[in-house]
């Protein structure tokens, strides 16, 4: 089965009211004022990365699409909308026919960002474009910022596996958004069924402390799991003695056990004191897992140890300190009336402190060296240099209302890899540093 076909809805019959009351009723005004029509350019982008990142990581661009093409008013939301007398009859009206028809540009899924990265740009009248803002921000916020916690993660694991398991600690809907921007980050395997059936993400799994306090005897439960698993089972040995478990561990499934797993104490000592007695037992070829509240400092902590794999929860799916992006949706420019053709013109607030923004529709790209290593995030408004030509970074996503640009999620994961493995090497320190990357605005 091929999950990516199943057209899956998010759990609601329309996305339409996943969005902010305000988007409603400056719809409504400029319905009245004459200016709805008007065709305008919104882009998203983030004026900071979080501190101490070194780049940023484009997740959620799929579940955008899949959105913006739910995103319409059936009768039961429009009968809510009259109900509390939100907006008046004829915006009800024009939004019982409401579909996008306009064109989203943007950086493809899994692509690196800067500050000023014009990550999407969402073009059609403004009716249309401005009821996209809070459900793209929320989409691409959350998964922006699991998608570049994982990335660090997958750095400091370097070529070891990591296991997403943060289902527990976050809205049951939000884990499997976090499951599959773990995926694109860097993660292997998720134990989130959910996303596993929806984006077909493999899953892991074997047994918890429960299913070991179960039975009479820590012998009992390894018995039980490897008698129904088989011997390539992983178990679980921090219950109550380490050592005692492995040792039993072992002669339960033999020196082919596949592996034990480590979920609290010293990891670093416990870890190197495992494999020295599974090499003992001649179980040499038994691998070591560790979880127990890991992120990426803890992770890159454990390079030295003999640590085979590494699952990973709360500080995944939370984003590891930083659970948003900042990315904002900006209205850059407008045409100064409805007729066909007329011609846009740079539009931006003039706010004190960091809440400058730059008008004009943006183009993006990304100048190499010598060597191919990306120098710096170039971004424009006018023709775009020549040289540039072929370092774009924007795509079509949206054409007048179709989604062009749906991918298996494997095509956004490789691209991540491809996308950081072409910055500076400084890039993927751990330590803290400002953007890898200058933003230039030419």
């Amino acid at each position: 089965m091929n999950t990516a076909d199943l057209g899956l809805p998010v759990a609601v019959p329309s996305t339409a009211l996943f969005t902010d009351q305000y988007e409603l009723t400056m719809l409504q005004a400029a319905l009245r004022s004459g200016t709805a029509d008007r065709r305008s350019v919104f882009e998203v982008f983030t004026r900071r990365l979080p501190e101490g990142r070194r780049y940023g990581v484009v997740a959620g661009t799929g579940r955008v699409l899949d959105a913006v093409e739910n995103f319409h008013f059936d009768e039961t939301i429009l009968g809510f909308l009259r109900e509390r007398a939100i907006l008046d009859g004829p915006t009800l009206d024009w939004l019982a026919d409401f579909r996008f028809r306009g064109d989203i540009w943007g950086y493809p899924e899994g692509e690196v960002y800067f500050p000023g990265s014009p990550i999407m740009r969402v073009e059609g009248t403004f009716a249309e474009a401005v009821l996209l803002e809070t459900v793209i921000l929320s989409i691409l916020n959350h998964d922006s910022a699991v998608a570049a916690a994982a990335s660090r993660m997958s750095v400091a694991a370097g070529a070891r596996p990591l296991m997403e398991m943060g289902a527990r600690r976050t809205h049951e809907l939000a884990a499997v958004a976090a499951s599959r921007a773990a995926y694109v980050g860097g993660f292997h395997t998720t134990s989130d069924l959910a996303a596993g059936f929806r984006y077909n993400i493999p899953t892991v799994g074997t047994s918890a402390h429960a299913f070991t306090l179960l039975h009479d005897t820590e012998r009992d439960a390894f018995t039980a799991q490897v008698q129904t698993l088989g011997g390539g089972t992983t178990l679980l040995v921090d219950t109550f003695d380490v050592t005692e478990a492995v040792r039993t561990a072992v002669e339960v499934a033999g020196p082919n056990l596949g592996a034990v797993r480590i979920d609290s104490g010293d990891l670093l000592l416990i870890a190197h004191r495992v494999r020295q007695q599974l090499d003992e037992l001649g179980a040499t070829k038994t691998k070591i897992v560790v979880t127990s509240d890991l992120d990426e400092y803890a992770i890159a902590s454990l390079a030295a140890a003999p640590v085979d794999a590494y699952g990973v929860g709360t500080q995944l799916v939370t984003g590891s300190g930083h659970p948003t992006c900042s990315m904002v949706y900006k209205l850059v420019a407008r045409a100064d009336s409805d007729a066909p053709g007329a011609p846009l013109r740079p539009v931006a607030k003039k706010s004190m402190g960091a809440k400058t923004s730059v008008g004009g529709r943006k183009w993006a790209a990304r100048r190499l060296d010598e060597h191919g290593v990306a120098e710096a995030e170039i971004v424009g408004t006018g023709p775009v240099p020549p040289e540039l030509t072929d370092h774009q970074l924007q795509v079509p996503l949206v054409s007048a209302g179709t989604v062009v640009a749906r991918e298996p999620l494997d095509a956004a994961r490789d691209r991540h890899f491809a996308a950081r493995s072409g910055l500076p090497l400084s890039a993927t320190q751990l330590s803290r540093g400002e953007p890898v990357l200058p933003t230039e605005y030419i």
